[in-house]
């Protein structure tokens, strides 16, 4: 190499006298990419240089700091990425660290917001996916999910580009959802991710599911503990006495001894309205729509047969609370009360933890009344659980209300004796369900 050459390439590549930026010319980049440079970085200056990738491809790169941190920028391939336009591109960088912003976040910024007018953002996808799954949920169900999605995925997830996700994000956003201790929520808004990839994946968006391999930090779940219930009835008359006197709401009272009185489920019984409930026939009844239920396979509404205990309390409860929307309405009245509210009662007021659960009472009930000789089709429906026979299942689409009927007076009789004088027995643990 003679002297004017050696000096040349020392000051391109920014050990020599040509200080300042732009630097380059055609000549320079052709003899760098002929192989004819002593450098593998040729500097444009201001930070700017043309190198190679290990697979041979000339690319445009940009030295910056930002935080205190030494970063690289990509500007793109030479010769689609002219040398002009890789000095616009450092020019665009300065402006972005001059106004304290950090360029790499405007990029997928700026890229997010293109792709969002373009229709391929998680945000566009998840939303389809709801209004596809919203015709086989019910309304409570839906809520829900949505609630979770716009809560814990979109302001994370909803402006990138569906192609761009990453298995770590989608871990990074588990991760808090698991450390406010929501574990069981955490598995379900996996498994919606992982569900609404798929359709992405459908539609050409991206060939893999990045929410498959977050499943690996869920935390390990816990052995499934059946909820504590109390399985003879002393024990089930005293939870009942005892409520009565203890320092709880009314509403959170009634709402215990209607799920006491018919063994149903906690979340029917919180969101009940009046207009499920005909009090004043000669065989009082709640009926539940089908599209409030857990089960949704049945075409019929769930109806509940109440004992002339619970549907007197309940006549007397709708003229104290005037009898219009929800049955028992929480302290603002916008609302209903909340599962916690009956739950903590339960484990704290009553000192049943351990012992009972609201839950508890559908165990109670289908051991009691399994053990008094009734038939377990008549249970089943009563608590409106499927047939594990398919066969049977098919088949057996009655109510069978009169045996019901018999049933519920049963139960009605066996729990109100403790309002009637019965001696209240300290409450022991007596099983699990």
């Amino acid at each position: 190499m003679d002297k004017m050459s050696a000096e040349f390439w020392a000051g391109v590549i920014g050990r020599g006298s040509r200080k300042g930026t732009n630097r380059l010319n055609a000549g320079a980049i052709k003899s760098f990419l002929a192989g004819n440079a002593p450098t593998k970085k040729l500097f444009d200056g201001g930070g700017l240089y043309l190198t190679r990738t290990p697979a041979g491809s000339p690319v445009w790169r940009l030295k910056y700091r930002f935080a205190d941190c030494e970063r690289t920028y990509a500007l793109g391939v030479y010769p689609a990425v002219s040398l002009q336009a890789a000095r616009s591109g450092r020019d665009e960088v300065r402006a972005h660290l001059n106004a304290g912003r950090d360029p790499q976040q405007a990029r997928l910024l700026a890229k997010a917001d293109s792709v969002a007018s373009s229709g391929s953002t998680y945000r566009v996808v998840v939303t389809e996916w709801l209004a596809k799954e919203r015709k086989c949920w019910s309304p409570r169900h839906y809520a829900q999910t949505k609630c979770d999605i716009e809560r814990d995925v979109l302001p994370l997830l909803g402006n990138l580009p569906v192609d761009q996700i990453t298995p770590a994000m989608i871990a990074k956003l588990i991760d808090k959802v698991v450390a406010r201790g929501a574990e069981e929520t955490a598995s379900k808004i996996l498994w919606n991710i992982e569900r609404v990839f798929r359709l992405a994946q459908a539609r050409g968006l991206r060939s893999d599911n990045p929410a498959t391999p977050v499943r690996e930090v869920l935390p390990r779940q816990r052995p499934n503990v059946p909820r504590p219930a109390l399985l003879d009835f002393p024990s089930l008359r005293e939870v009942l006495a005892r409520s009565e006197s203890a320092p709880i709401s009314p509403a959170v009272r009634i709402c215990h001894k209607l799920i006491a009185y018919t063994g149903a489920r906690i979340g029917n019984a919180i969101a009940a309205d009046w207009k499920e409930f005909n009090l004043d026939s000669d065989t009082p009844t709640w009926t539940v729509p089908r599209a409030k239920m857990k089960v949704r396979e049945r075409k019929h509404d769930h109806k509940m047969l109440l004992g002339p205990t619970i549907a007197a309390d309940l006549r007397m409860w709708r003229t104290v609370s005037r009898g219009r929307g929800f049955v028992f309405p929480g302290p603002t009245g916008r609302s209903h009360i909340t599962h916690e509210a009956l739950e903590k009662s339960y484990r704290v007021t009553l000192g049943l933890r351990g012992k009972h659960s609201v839950h508890g009472w559908r165990s109670s009930l289908s051991t009691l009344a399994r053990d008094a000789g009734f038939a377990r089709d008549v249970v089943e429906l009563t608590l409106d659980h499927l047939h594990d026979n398919e066969v049977v299942r098919a088949y057996d689409r009655g109510e069978r209300l009169e045996e019901r009927k018999r049933l519920m007076a049963w139960w009605d009789a066996e729990l109100s004796s403790a309002e009637h004088g019965a001696k209240v027995l300290p409450l022991r643990p007596a099983g699990v369900a």
